[in-house]
Formats: structure tokens, sequence, C-alpha cells
């Protein structure tokens, strides 16, 4: 059983098993695994630490229990192992920002969460702390040309934005053009979740149409990470990783205008793997590169 697969059925196990005492070394031990290396690839692939995950998948498995049922909150406190009412209480407003009581006077509905998908990446270790696998790389300067638009991630459509403009560009230009594509995010400003993108080609293509430009992008000294899976819903899962990256590697983010890369081999396969590049500061120990 390799790494994704002892996280994925260890996932399949917690919500099987909420109404039980889990913790980290009963978990570890039904994949006969050590805690300690447990605890670090647990933390590793899903961006937090067992403990918090459980936590978060009782509070979710409660909301039916609040909303349709007319149990005490004492016995659904004690139902899912949180101990006593006032901490499960505590818990579930620091999750939800409403108190459990609350929720049910007002009548409110807070829908539950699927088990989450663990995003498929290579790892490894690093003087016993384990992260997402990464190379420092020179990203050689190269000029794209495509379509650019505004997305925002703090609202739910962005993800549809993005496909509709990559959708548009692959309906306007040559269908013979194939090879790798780009998807460039730039310009986000402090504190913001607004960013530019360009999604584009690595040709100069000439369409007389309103958004579309050809940049030419510098050479810029970038940690490089592998994903599998759909381009838009490892967000959250890297910017995790990418502060784990640069907290155990000692590196510094870039204060490019640029703030990361996505590069993929076939344009018309945006499901297949890919690699983002995330510009960062080129130190003296990475003269080499």
């Amino acid at each position: 059983m390799d790494h994704y697969e002892v996280i994925e059925s260890s996932l399949i196990h917690i919500e099987n098993n909420l109404d039980q005492s889990l913790s980290l070394e009963s978990v570890a031990n039904t994949f006969n695994m050590s805690k300690y290396y447990f605890h670090r690839l647990f933390s590793a692939m899903m961006g937090c630490s067992l403990n918090n995950y459980i936590l978060s998948r009782r509070l979710n498995a409660s909301l039916p229990f609040i909303q349709t049922d007319n149990l005490p909150l004492t016995d659904i406190a004690y139902m899912l192992n949180f101990g006593t009412q006032s901490s499960f209480t505590r818990a579930f407003k620091r999750q939800y920002g409403i108190a459990p009581n609350s929720l049910r006077v007002k009548n409110l509905n807070i829908l539950q969460s699927p088990v989450p998908s663990v995003v498929k990446r290579p790892i490894k270790n690093i003087n016993g702390d384990i992260v997402t696998d990464f190379t420092l790389t020179e990203f050689e300067s190269i000029r794209v040309s495509g379509i650019a638009f505004e997305v925002d991630l703090a609202t739910d459509d962005y993800k549809t934005k993005i496909r509709s403009h990559s959708n548009k560009l692959l309906n306007d230009i040559d269908k013979t053009v194939s090879g790798s594509c780009y998807v460039i995010y730039s310009n986000c400003q402090p504190n913001s979740t607004r960013f530019k993108v360009l999604f584009g080609i690595p040709s100069d293509i000439q369409i007389e149409k309103p958004f579309y430009f050809s940049v030419d992008l510098p050479q810029l000294f970038c940690a490089k990470f592998k994903y599998f899976g759909d381009l838009l819903d490892i967000g959250d899962v890297f910017i995790t990783d990418y502060a784990r990256f640069l907290k155990i590697s000692r590196q510094e983010a870039d204060d490019s205008h640029i703030e990361l890369i996505q590069f993929f081999d076939d344009i018309h396969n945006l499901d297949s793997a890919y690699h983002i590049y995330a510009p960062i500061k080129k130190l003296t120990i990475d003269s080499d590169y």
C-alpha cells in the first residue's frame, strides 16, 4: 500500500469510526505504521494534524443531528466523543462561527462536506520532515500568447471562469495546434484574493480579439512541484505545501509580480499531470542551479 492509499484508507477508517476514541496511535496501528511517521505523512498529505482533521470531521458529522433531530446537545457530544457539551460547543463555534444551539433556534442550514480527496503528488523526506517533492530550477524566459482575464478566488465561480476562458482559447486557435500550455497567475495584491490570469501557449499567435495578448515571461528561479488531477482543485493544498516547503527548506518567496505558473504537457488534456513553478529568491546555496 503506497502513501496515497494509506491516507485515503485512513480517511475512510476515521469517517467510519467517529463515534470511537480515535487517536494518532490507534489510527497508525490500523495501518501498521509508526505513529511518528504516520503523523508526518498525514500532515504533509492533508495539510493539518490528524487530531485537527478528526475534530473537523466530528463537527461535520454533528450537523444532521443538530439540524434534523431533537437530540440534546449533550447526547450529540457524547455520541461523537467530544467529552463534554461545552467542549463540543466551543469547537463548533470556532469552525462554523455560530453555536450549535443558535443554529437550531435560527433554523439555519449548514451543508455537510464530503470526505476530502487526497491530492496526488510525490513526496520527499528532508531530515525527518515530509514535504511535497520539489526541484529548484530555472524557469527559462519564454513568450506565451493567450487570453487574459481576472479571477477572485474568494468567489464560487472562479473555477467556471477559468474553464470558460480556457475553452474560448481552444476554440479560437488553429485546431492543429498541439503541445504544452501555461496558466499564469500574477499581481495579487497583499491580503487580496484577486489575480490576473493568462491562459496561453508558447507561441506567438495573432488573434484580433479583446483580451488576447502575448507576454514575455522573464527567467525565474523557481521551486517546481508536480501534481495529478484537476488543475483547479489543488489551490488550498498547494498553499499548504508551499508554506511547508518554505519553512523546511529555508527558502524565501520572490517578490516577482508572477505568483505562480502551471505547466501542462498537452493543451488538449488538462486533466493530466502538471507542474507548478513558484518563484523564489535565489540564495547563495542555490548558485549551482
